[in-house]
């Protein structure tokens, strides 16, 4: 790359950081006059800049202030980056959380009203739970559903469980939707779900929310076992769990490396 091209490149990084800014968001955008001076550049460089930008859609200028934003294309890109470095980020994590629990342990992603799993990783062990990947659980009766729900509104829950079939699962599964409500309200106030005997019988488990750069919950940390090897350590596995979703969150949200430990 030529200096003048590894210039223009470096520009253009620096206007998208600056309209990445809190305060420019809490402004609505920025003029050019502004971005030149937040970036040390001269204008007329920042508008051709801004122009270019503008013509990919990563920035966007609002017809009437006649200020800059960032542009759709830049979160639709942010968003597909993140799925990427999720799968890349959290093997580590994983194994690291199976080498401490000793139990298997499980990455799930939102999948329309279900929790799909997407990576596992296995102890050595002769009686563990089934390896779930690339299949589709519940949300309301399973530790990693409710982790996945965290969030969502006491109204958001009631639509979305209108019609759910609470009469499957094990024999401590919630039976409606104020039985799912009360144990969100529980997990959030630990940070981690937990379910006893509810997704089946004789399973226990333990699962945290994994946030984006946004904030926003994209997947879930689980780690499960036999009710009998992990029910009396099932909050300290919870802990572990938290632990090791607050790792990957820090690494998809692209926190330095210090900063992840």
């Amino acid at each position: 790359m030529s200096g003048e091209n590894a210039s223009a490149v470096h520009r253009a990084m620096a206007i998208l950081q600056a309209l990445g800014e809190p305060a420019s968001g809490e402004a609505g955008g920025l003029g050019v006059v502004e971005i030149a001076r937040r970036v040390g550049k001269e204008k007329s460089q920042v508008s051709r800049a801004l122009r270019a930008l503008e013509e990919t859609g990563m920035v966007d200028r609002d017809p009437e202030t006649l200020g800059y934003r960032l542009g759709w294309r830049v979160f639709t890109m942010a968003d597909q980056a993140g799925h990427q470095r999720l799968l890349a980020e959290a093997p580590p994590v994983l194994r690291r959380l199976r080498t401490t629990t000793n139990e298997r342990v499980y990455l799930t992603v939102p999948s329309g009203e279900a929790a799909l799993t997407v990576l596992s990783e296995t102890p050595a062990r002769t009686v563990q739970t089934t390896n779930w990947v690339g299949q589709r659980s519940s949300l309301h009766r399973s530790a990693t559903g409710r982790a996945l729900l965290l969030d969502h509104r006491d109204d958001e829950l009631e639509a979305m469980f209108a019609d759910a079939p609470f009469d499957t699962g094990g024999p401590r599964a919630p039976r409606d939707v104020a039985g799912v409500i009360s144990r969100l309200h529980e997990a959030r106030e630990r940070g981690y779900a937990v379910s006893r005997d509810e997704f089946e019988e004789g399973l226990v488990a333990a699962a945290a929310p994994v946030r984006d750069f946004r904030g926003r919950i994209v997947a879930a940390v689980n780690v499960s076992a036999p009710t009998f090897r992990l029910a009396r350590n099932l909050d300290r596995a919870g802990r572990l769990v938290r632990d090791a979703a607050d790792r990957i969150s820090r690494a998809v949200s692209g926190a330095p490396p210090g900063d992840r430990d």
